[in-house]
């Protein structure tokens, strides 16, 4: 596989995928492909804590570097076994080989990442259309602060199975120190994609894709 705009292409999907003119950005969280997610829903996400401007000007030519270490390889893992990693946070407790037999989309995410808040809306929708032919997303996230995280779920009724490792053990295990980032995993517990940053799960190639897994 080689990356094309933060995606990985194996010829079965595009590096863009829902077809309009996007842009690829460099932020703080990394190269990420930013697409426009058609959602209203965006809006009410205004109390995400934006970067600073001096951050960002910052992190630019830093993680512009930091970002090709992805460029033209093979995700680790892919096409292998996903590791079985088990979350549990003051809630709830999440095995990943639980949910064998059904496909898996692992969502590392945080409030305080801007390029997250964005894309949630489009993740919490496939869920919704989804979940009746076994697509469960399970989004980890790596917020240190509980009150900050909890006000989020409640405040945008993020109606996916979430669960908090603010020790990012989970994330460290399958490779992940940028956000967002996310696995696909087959209903034999195989890895079989990963994409890197903000996309639109809504997109019609996304849901042909797991249509056929």
């Amino acid at each position: 596989m080689t990356e094309t705009s933060g995606f990985f292409k194996d010829g079965s999907l595009s590096g863009i995928f829902d077809g309009k003119s996007s842009a690829t950005d460099v932020g703080l969280f990394g190269t990420h492909q930013r697409t426009a997610l058609g959602h209203a829903e965006v809006h009410y996400y205004i109390r995400v804590r934006r970067l600073e401007n001096f951050a960002v000007a910052f992190a630019v030519p830093l993680l512009a570097t930091l970002s090709a270490c992805y460029s033209g390889t093979r995700p680790p893992r892919i096409g292998n076994a996903a590791p079985d990693l088990t979350v549990q946070d003051s809630d709830r407790s999440v095995r990943i080989s639980d949910y064998r037999g059904q496909i898996v989309v692992l969502n590392f995410w945080a409030t305080w990442c801007a390029p997250c808040v964005e894309e949630m809306p489009s993740l919490v929708e496939m869920q919704r259309r989804m979940k009746s032919k076994g697509v469960t997303v399970i989004a980890v996230s790596v917020d240190v602060d509980q009150s900050a995280y909890n006000q989020f779920i409640k405040d945008h009724s993020i109606n996916v199975l979430t669960v908090r490792d603010p020790s990012q053990k989970s994330n460290a295990l399958y490779g992940t120190f940028k956000f967002p980032e996310t696995y696909i995993i087959d209903r034999k517990g195989v890895m079989q994609r990963k994409f890197i940053g903000a996309i639109d799960w809504t997109s019609p190639e996304i849901t042909d894709f797991l249509n056929k897994m």
